[in-house]
């Protein structure tokens, strides 16, 4: 598969998930702050929710499309021994407070599923007491990496619950075959700055988004800015938005759903002056320049006419709670054509007034599960599916997905 990624719409063709598996059961209330959860998941529940979002991916995608397991990825990198040493080395290095170094012979010597094991729940069966928090946050694949044209962004995470999986990434793009062609224009973050998936959002091969949040640091921003700017990306549009948990990445307050439709919450988009600074490149310089509005700043070096849909709604408090169940937080499966929590009533209600058709996912599997979606319909659709679990860890359909290939736009 030729990876490429030239807008958050295009027909989906390749895309990285993780279905929620024990590592979600080893959070327990006393842990749950410090592994950035605010309540803990019930896993079964959990996993049949995510399996049953897939079964809505499957029924959009062609028949050349694929759905790829991250941990089966893992998998099939660390059967290497190089793959399973670049990662140990890399753990042993960035998480000196554990220790590591002490048990580096037995890492070394543990199986590759083994090693996975310990990598992703903290845990080494008959081990001399070595223990890691579990990696629950791998179920938000999106914050791994970003692909970008034909490059991709490693993100390196902010925090120390979520920096494992950022070194699972490395390895898996340095050393799994799928990666072999894009690797070698992969954009790493240096240092001790970061940036994570969910703040990157792709408007087109010649312009990007990345939200500068309590996630992603200015340095990292621009680090990632000049290395787009190097494979093709004409135009970086970094937005400030509030640092908090509520809205910990760009995309947990603004996403893409069709050609020039996108999904906002309003306090913290429409509401917000002078929190733009497009990134231009100019030969061999970058020249920034301040915008008063995302709406204006996106016109402007896009070419066309944007309409922001309100989480929500127009009422104030349904924006804010719906904003709290990823209201916001859709995912296209072909322009227009989204996905998104069906606890999220007023926003669906609000797509229903821009044009969009209402699906539940038993309808539009029912509908278009036998080969009979087509990307170039002219319909819009917006497709609910069940998540009353899977939102407990705060993130919605765009969070639990990487896509890796799209169909470019016409």
């Amino acid at each position: 598969m030729d990876l490429n990624v030239s807008s958050e719409i295009g027909h989906l063709e390749g895309v990285i998930v993780h279905t929620p598996g024990q590592e979600v059961s080893l959070v327990n209330p006393e842990l749950k702050d410090e592994l950035l959860f605010d309540d803990i998941i019930f896993e079964g529940d959990a996993r049949l929710e995510h399996l049953d979002m897939l079964q809505v991916f499957n029924a959009a995608m062609s028949e050349e499309g694929n759905i790829y397991e991250i941990m089966d990825l893992f998998g099939e990198a660390f059967t290497k021994e190089d793959a399973r040493a670049f990662f140990i080395e890399n753990l042993i290095r960035e998480f000196p407070a554990e220790n590591l170094h002490i048990i580096e012979n037995e890492l070394h010597a543990l199986s590759p599923d083994m090693l996975l094991r310990f990598a992703t729940l903290g845990k080494i069966e008959n081990s001399t007491g070595f223990s890691l928090n579990p990696t629950p946050n791998l179920l938000f694949t999106r914050d791994l990496a970003a692909v970008v044209g034909n490059s991709i962004i490693i993100s390196r995470a902010a925090t120390d619950a979520r920096l494992r999986e950022s070194l699972l990434m490395e390895t898996l793009i340095e050393y799994h075959p799928l990666f072999h062609d894009i690797k070698n224009r992969a954009i790493k973050i240096s240092g001790d700055q970061s940036i994570e998936g969910g703040d990157v959002l792709v408007v087109s091969d010649k312009l990007v988004l990345i939200g500068m949040s309590e996630r992603t640091s200015f340095s990292a921003l621009t680090q990632a800015a000049t290395g787009l700017m190097k494979n093709g990306v004409e135009t970086v549009l970094a937005v400030d938005i509030p640092k908090q948990r509520s809205s910990m990445h760009l995309d947990t307050i603004f996403t893409f759903a069709g050609p020039g439709e996108c999904i906002v919450f309003p306090p913290a988009i429409v509401e917000k002056t002078d929190n733009v600074v497009a990134l231009i490149k100019d030969g061999d310089r970058i020249i920034a320049e301040q915008r008063s509005s995302l709406k204006g700043a996106l016109e402007e070096y896009d070419g066309k006419e944007y309409t922001f849909i309100n989480c929500g709604g127009d009422d104030r408090t349904n924006q804010f709670r719906e904003q709290w169940t990823d209201g916001a937080n859709v995912f296209a499966l072909s322009p227009g054509v989204i996905v998104g929590y069906e606890r999220n009533t007023n926003t669906f209600n609000t797509l229903v007034d821009h044009g969009y058709v209402f699906m539940n996912q038993f309808e539009f599997i029912e509908e278009y599960g036998e080969g009979g979606f087509k990307a170039d319909e002219e319909q819009k659709i917006a497709v609910s599916f069940q998540g009353n679990e899977l939102c407990r860890g705060r993130g919605g359909a765009r969070c639990m997905t990487l896509p890796i290939c799209r169909k470019p736009l016409n």
